[in-house]
C-alpha cells in the first residue's frame, strides 16, 4: 500500500526532535515507525531527505512517501467467526477453542487471521491482521482486533500500559488453598523446543490468581495477566504444581 502525507510543523513543535514531532503530528503512526521511515529515506524534510537525528525549527514542510507491505501473507477462508460487537475501528470477537490466532509452518490456513481476512479485507494493511493479543489454540475466550492503524496504536499501547485488564478462568489439579502470585520468567525450555518453561534467561512473567471454588483435588481460578508470555497460564500453574486439567504439553491430565 503506497501512503502520502504532507504537513507544515507548528510552531509549537520548535526544539524538537523530527521524530517527536511528527509522532503529535500524525498520532495514527508510533514514533518507532515514523523513525523508521525517517531512516529509510521515505521523509523529506523542506525537501530533502531527512536526517535521522534532525531538530525542527517550526514552519518546515515534511512529505511522507512510504510504501507499506502488506502486513499478512495469509490468505482470506471463509471461517465463521463469533462476533460480539463491531464498529468501524475495533472488533469483539469469541474466539472459540481448537482454532489456531496466527498461520505458522504447521497452521498455513485454518487460523483466526484467514477467518479475520474474509470478513475484513482490509485487515491485510494492519499489523497482524489486527490481532493485538493472542489466546493458546485450545484456549476460547473473548479478543478484541483492530480494524485501522490508528485503533492498533491505541490499543497496543493501552496493553503496554496495562490500562486493559486480562482475565481468565481455568481449573486445575489439586486444591489450591489461596489466591497469590507467580513471578517467575518464561522462556524456550532447554531441551524441547516445542514448549515453554520457567527459566532464568526467559522473559519476566507475572501471573496473578485467585480462587473461585473447589472442587475436591481440583480449582477453579480466575486468573489475571500482568505480562503476555506463550503458555504463561499453564507454565505457571505447571510450575507451582496445579498444572490445567486437560493439558496435554504441561501435564494436567483429569
Amino acid at each position: 500500500m503506497h501512503l502520502e502525507e504532507t504537513l507544515l510543523i507548528p510552531p509549537e513543535c520548535a526544539g524538537q526532535r523530527l521524530d517527536q514531532a511528527l509522532a503529535k503530528c500524525w498520532p495514527d503512526y508510533s514514533r518507532s515507525r515514523i523513525q523508521e521511515w525517517i531512516k529509510s529515506g521515505e521523509i523529506l524534510l523542506d525537501g530533502a531527505v531527512a536526517r535521522p537525528r534532525a531538530t525542527v525549527l517550526g514552519g518546515e514542510s515534511v512529505e511522507l512517501l512510504a510504501q507499506i507491505e502488506e502486513a499478512v501473507a495469509a490468505v482470506p477462508q471463509d471461517i465463521p467467526l463469533d462476533i460480539i460487537y463491531e464498529d468501524d475501528a475495533i472488533i469483539v470477537l469469541n474466539k472459540s477453542p481448537d482454532i489456531v490466532v496466527h498461520p505458522a509452518a504447521g497452521n498455513p490456513d485454518g487460523t483466526l487471521v484467514n477467518a479475520l481476512l474474509f470478513h475484513d479485507p482490509s485487515l491485510v494493511s494492519v499489523p497482524r491482521a489486527g490481532v493485538v493479543h493472542r489466546l493458546d489454540k485450545q484456549t476460547s475466550g473473548v479478543m478484541v482486533v483492530a480494524k485501522t492503524l490508528a485503533a492498533h496504536k491505541t490499543l497496543v499501547e493501552n496493553l503496554a500500559a496495562r490500562r486493559i485488564r486480562r482475565e481468565y478462568d481455568t481449573v486445575v489439579m489439586g486444591h489450591v488453598v489461596a489466591g497469590g502470585t507467580v513471578d517467575a520468567p518464561i522462556g524456550r525450555h532447554p531441551r524441547d523446543r516445542q514448549r515453554q518453561a520457567v527459566t532464568a534467561t526467559g522473559k519476566r512473567a507475572v501471573t496473578h490468581y485467585r480462587v473461585l471454588q473447589h472442587y475436591g483435588e481440583q480449582t477453579w481460578l480466575r486468573v489475571q495477566l500482568e505480562t503476555g508470555r506463550t503458555h504463561q497460564i499453564r507454565v505457571h500453574m505447571a510450575h507451582i504444581r496445579h498444572p490445567v486439567i486437560g493439558d496435554p504439553v504441561y501435564g494436567g491430565r483429569p
